[in-house]
């Protein structure tokens, strides 16, 4: 790849940075944006353009994490290793993957959006960096107030002392951004509960039986242990979370 080809692409990684700091709808220039727009332009050497961009990148794994799907669904398959008694078992390294990959396959529609709104226009020379921010913002704002209750963004801008927005257009980042991780925080822990209900019940009819039977010394979860994974095996219950996670994003 050439290094201007390179340096494009490294371009549009960062741009989504300047989303997190964009305090207002209007995006107003700030000194973040501006200094996004000179190093994408030749006020910078292409080595010190490539270092500036390349630090922004390191950013990427809190953009994934504040303006994606990604919070609900590791928050829940995490609780779901729980839930059968599991410790370690899917490892956090599988369960991270298998969710970064379903955080994709829900996003894919805001992702293409975005890039047909910001990158392909900007790629094409026809807007600069700040419009490009802007627009390709506007799919992830949209996603993110659909999936944002209107009590966590009340919550969120009293504590910011501001007043209440009255249409979407006047929501700002730095507002929405923590309402909907709150959101998504409480939607996950909701699905967490549902989940828990079965193995619950399956530990304490296995603890009833046992004590029941008087072998008081057998630790119930010896038991339920097997019985809670065949249970999640029949149902092939991997599966039929990751659609319902996914499919909680498209209707």
């Amino acid at each position: 790849m050439r290094p201007s080809s390179r340096t494009r692409y490294l371009v549009w990684g960062a741009l989504g940075l300047a989303a997190l700091f964009l305090p207002t709808a209007g995006w107003c220039a700030d000194p973040i944006q501006d200094a996004i727009a000179r190093a994408s332009g030749e006020d910078y050497s292409p080595i010190l353009r490539s270092f500036l961009l390349l630090s922004l990148l390191s950013f990427i794994p809190l953009m994934v994490i504040a303006l994606t799907s990604f919070t609900r669904i590791i928050v829940v398959l995490s609780l779901v290793r729980n839930a059968l008694g599991l410790q370690q078992t899917p490892p956090n390294s599988v369960l991270i993957t298998l969710a970064m990959f379903l955080t994709l396959f829900s996003m894919n529609p805001v992702f293409q959006s975005a890039k047909q709104a910001g990158l392909d226009p900007y790629l094409r020379k026809e807007i600069p960096a700040q419009t490009a921010v802007a627009r390709a913002f506007e799919p992830f704002k949209l996603f993110m107030i659909r999936q944002t209750r209107e009590e966590d963004l009340s919550a969120v801008v009293s504590m910011a002392k501001m007043t209440l927005p009255k249409s979407v257009d006047e929501v700002g980042a730095l507002q929405l951004i923590p309402a909907f991780m709150l959101s998504e925080l409480r939607t996950a822990f909701q699905i967490g509960f549902v989940i828990f209900l079965p193995f619950l019940l399956i530990d304490l009819v296995v603890a009833a039986i046992l004590m029941a039977l008087g072998m008081i010394m057998l630790p119930p979860t010896t038991i339920s242990l097997p019985l809670k994974i065949l249970l999640f095996l029949l149902i092939n219950g991997w599966t039929l979370l990751a659609q319902a996670l996914i499919s909680g994003y498209h209707t």
